[in-house]
């Protein structure tokens, strides 16, 4: 979760992670504001977020032989978390420090090695080449979201994957739960012009079943060839 943008915050019934923007305002009091949700809910050892890794990226992963991986905007680390259980070798990043620790937190209980790194994902830069990034609900309007993902494909070593899912544009209109504010929602054609310098593997948009109702996401994956 990275907040730079007001009136995206989405729903905790989403069953999502990784929020990039929020309803509480921009910047410094944006991070406080997420910084006080992640650490009410760690004081009654409960989550913001669903601790079971994202349906959608664990469909991807799964068969994947483990390597180096970012869980990137990952919140309170569900992802990374199960990366790391599967044998990846994973960098999580957050700009809120108390996510950050409650996922440090946690792989500590799990006896699990990730690497955590609270830093703001839209400046922050890889210092190697990895296998693997994930972005699971990373709110952002399209021109820092084409930028972040611009800066992936220059982090993944060859045959290296970009695996992304964000609420898609429809889900105002015709889904429930997710921010409201349209300008951070995505779209099938902005997420390909965004990953125009990877080799597209899959980019649609596709339901997610959400108690009776159902919300619209896009998905991306994409590799570097």
């Amino acid at each position: 979760m990275n907040a730079k943008h007001p009136d995206s915050g989405t729903s905790g019934t989403s069953g999502t992670n990784g929020i990039a923007n929020s309803d509480h305002g921009d910047g410094v009091d944006a991070r406080g504001a997420w910084d006080a949700r992640y650490a009410e809910a760690a004081r009654s050892d409960s989550s913001v977020w669903s601790r079971e890794p994202n349906a959608f990226v664990a469909s991807v992963v799964t068969d994947l032989a483990p390597g180096t991986a970012i869980d990137l905007a990952c919140g309170e680390g569900r992802n990374a978390l199960w990366l790391a259980q599967r044998g990846w070798q994973v960098t999580a990043v957050d700009f809120s420090r108390v996510a950050v620790e409650t996922g440090r937190a946690r792989a500590g209980r799990l006896g699990l090695e990730v690497d955590w790194v609270a830093a703001d994902v839209t400046d922050w830069t890889s210092p190697g080449l990895v296998d693997l990034i994930v972005i699971a609900y990373l709110q952002l309007p399209a021109a820092e979201l084409a930028s972040v993902i611009a800066t992936c494909a220059g982090s993944l070593e060859p045959e290296g994957l970009v695996v992304l899912v964000a609420h898609d544009l429809d889900n105002l209109e015709r889904g429930v739960g997710g921010p409201q504010n349209p300008t951070v929602l995505t779209s099938v054609d902005s997420l390909r012009a965004a990953a125009a310098d990877l080799e597209i593997e899959r980019c649609e948009q596709v339901q997610r079943r959400v108690g009776d109702a159902i919300a619209i996401d896009t998905v991306l994956i994409a590799r570097r060839a």
